[in-house]
């Protein structure tokens, strides 16, 4: 079956459970109508359905590919590529004064959801430039926001992120690649990256590399690194591409997915770089452009997830085999155990989609009114959104290849391409373990102040849902009070005993919310409540065994030797 743009539930969600109407009830969104609303998520549902989704496959079957020092793209990615530009969608979050649609966030992920389940590698090409637009809109001088910002922003040009070296993947402070002042506000930056996605590309008229480096004299570690801006061609005198830069994509990765987008390898020889922001202080910036990619990222794995659900449950109705209890030789979408991994297959995508949709607008809420409480709850569900999303991106593509039985194993019917493509969503933008620790470290550094906030929303919401709903009520009742134990004894916790069980304590948290998310969905739509008990009666308990985890610390984990795991 092609993919369909989940435009329904993505409109629903917004509505009924992450609480978008707070955000178009805040002046600097007051725009952003039911209206506007439902007419983006249209528009941006029939491209991802009609104009990108046909590209997929043939971006799987025939790589990017490097000719010549240039890479070629995947046919069909730039009309693909086109289509997005010129529809605006690069920018629908960027600000007005550079040519953007100025809109919520909230709205920005929902087409960043389904566009990621159409294609994601060609996803992958915008969502870096709106990455590269948010650092510029809060870093860069007024000039570099002039010469770039509308180019990037209108899909002329694109950006990429440069941080990873041979040497220094998630440990950025070991990273080794120069900025020689020229003297004239200039540097020549020399060194190697890797994994740079979409490093070069033929469908732009100029790639904007945005490389960390290191100046003469800096601190070691990440004091010391700053944020460059690296044009493929330097612009000239009217902002046009100009003269060649010193710097070229000298190989792509041969990857186990996502293979219409090339994974460059870059190497810098004395190209010409301008310092965004403060020397040494290239982190912060980059972050801002992480922040926004890790929140696409979880939609990515969220988006994929929709697209082989969507697959397997039209095989499942599709295939005749054995007698059920509902027919004899009926489709084995009636045999116990297939509807018991789809239905479980729906409850978790529409979990992880109210979370990530929920992080969304408590970033487009600490934006339109400056609450610290909307920006702490913003930071605290971005690791949660990231690595939930991408885990169960990972695991409902792999449970779609098993209801597929062995045609799901067979690449031709395409099931394996959504196991292939997602598994990097938990690797790349910080891995989930560093998620997780980032929950359990930087994000409770308040002694759990936010997280008990979210979880008294949680409570409240359980509490008015009793009359209705007596049993699942209770349950997420329950389930929130053992998280708050939990978050109580992990913030007494030395770190590194936190860390221990981080990732446990993410899932546990991930579980509660999906159980809250399914239970508003209920209270809005009784069509809603079957899932609603599915997730709740058989995919929540689980948080039980998974806060056990959190309580045992680190001793017994460094109590194994490394003989013991030899074997």
């Amino acid at each position: 079956m092609p993919y369909r743009a989940p435009v329904r539930d993505l409109r629903f969600i917004l509505e009924h459970v992450a609480g978008f109407a707070r955000v178009a009830a805040t002046p600097r969104f007051a725009e952003a109508t039911p209206e506007l609303a439902d007419a983006i998520l249209a528009e941006a549902g029939r491209i991802a359905t009609d104009v990108i989704a046909p590209l997929n496959r043939a971006g799987d079957l025939n790589a990017a590919r490097l000719e010549n020092g240039a890479v070629v793209s995947s046919p069909g990615f730039a009309e693909g590529y086109r289509a997005l530009a010129e529809g605006g969608w690069v920018g629908i979050a960027a600000r007005p004064e550079h040519g953007g649609m100025g809109l919520p966030i909230s709205l920005a992920l929902a087409v960043d959801d389904m566009l990621s389940g159409a294609c994601l590698a060609l996803q992958l090409k915008p969502l870096l430039s709106k990455g590269q637009i948010e650092a510029l809109e809060h870093h860069a001088s007024d000039a570099m926001k002039a010469l770039y910002l509308p180019k990037l922003t209108s899909g002329e040009w694109s950006g990429t992120m440069n941080l990873t070296e041979p040497q220094a993947g998630s440990d950025v402070g070991a990273l080794r690649t120069k900025a020689e002042p020229l003297g004239d506000g200039t540097h020549a930056i020399s060194g190697q990256k890797i994994f740079i996605t979409w490093g070069d590309s033929d469908l732009v008229a100029n790639v904007c590399h945005m490389v960390l480096a290191r100046l003469p004299g800096a601190p070691e570690g990440t004091k010391g690194i700053s944020l460059f801006m690296v044009p493929k061609f330097i612009p000239d005198a009217e902002g046009r591409p100009g003269a060649r830069n010193s710097l070229r994509a000298v190989s792509l990765e041969h990857k186990l997915g996502i293979h219409g987008s090339p994974t460059c390898v870059m190497e810098y020889d004395g190209a010409k770089g301008w310092l965004v922001g403060e020397a040494n202080k290239g982190m912060a910036a980059m972050f801002t452009m992480m922040n926004n990619a890790r929140l696409s990222v979880g939609v990515q794995g969220v988006g994929v997830a929709e697209a082989a659900l969507q697959q397997a449950l039209a095989h499942a109705m599709e295939r005749h085999q054995g007698a059920t209890p509902l027919s004899a030789g009926g489709p084995i979408l009636d045999h116990a155990d297939v509807r018991r991994m789809l239905a479980a297959m729906r409850a978790e995508v529409f979990a992880a989609r109210s979370i990530a949709l929920s992080c969304a607008v408590a970033i487009d809420m600490a934006r339109a009114t400056g609450n610290p409480d909307w920006q702490a709850r913003a930071a605290l569900l971005t690791p949660i959104a990231k690595a939930h999303g991408t885990d169960i991106g990972c695991e409902v593509a792999h449970l779609g290849m098993q209801v597929q039985g062995g045609m799901g194993y067979i690449e031709e019917t395409g099931a394996a391409q959504f196991a292939r493509d997602v598994r990097i969503t938990a690797i790349y933008e910080g891995t989930n373990g560093i998620q997780a620790m980032d929950l359990v470290g930087r994000k409770m550094a308040d002694g759990g102040e936010a997280a008990f906030r979210l979880i008294d929303e949680v409570q409240r919401g359980a509490e008015a849902a009793r009359t209705r709903y007596p049993d699942l009520a209770g349950e997420v009742w329950q389930a929130s009070e053992a998280l708050r134990e939990a978050t109580e004894a992990l913030v007494a916790q030395p770190l590194n005993d936190r860390f221990a069980g981080a990732v446990p304590y993410l899932r546990a948290f991930a579980r509660v919310l999906g159980g809250d998310a399914h239970l508003k969905a209920a209270l809005a739509d009784s069509d809603r409540l079957a899932l609603a008990r599915v997730m709740i009666r058989r995919i929540l308990p689980e948080h039980a065994a998974l806060l056990a985890q959190v309580r045992e610390g680190a001793e017994g984990l460094y109590a194994v030797r490394p003989e013991d795991l030899a074997g």
